[in-house]
């Protein structure tokens, strides 16, 4: 079991926040029945045609001062790469090992 703790380098909180942030648009063929190919008896939003990411903002907010620091995640991974947050939490600061404890 890891005890790495990310602490926010502004308050000092360990109330840290993985956040992904996203704009779609999601597109609905009109055809005879209701809007959507997939829809027959009646309009359900989650039957789309076509989902089209317009924008996504990946950051690590702390919840306790509300600062945020940019960061990427990545698909598949099983559980949070702390290494990435801690880079991520103090991308502005000089290294410090006593962020990471």
């Amino acid at each position: 079991m890891s005890t790495n703790h990310i602490i926010c380098p502004v308050c000092n909180s360990n109330k840290l926040i993985a956040k992904y942030e996203a704009t779609y648009i999601y597109s609905y063929i009109i055809d005879s029945d209701a809007p959507g190919l997939k829809n027959t008896e009646e309009f359900l939003p989650y039957l789309f045609d076509t989902r089209e990411q317009k924008e996504a903002k990946q950051y690590v907010e702390c919840g306790t001062c509300g600062a945020q620091y940019p960061c990427y995640f990545t698909e598949g991974n099983k559980g949070i790469d702390f290494s990435l947050l801690q880079r991520a939490a103090h991308s502005d600061h000089a290294p410090n090992s006593h962020y990471l404890s």
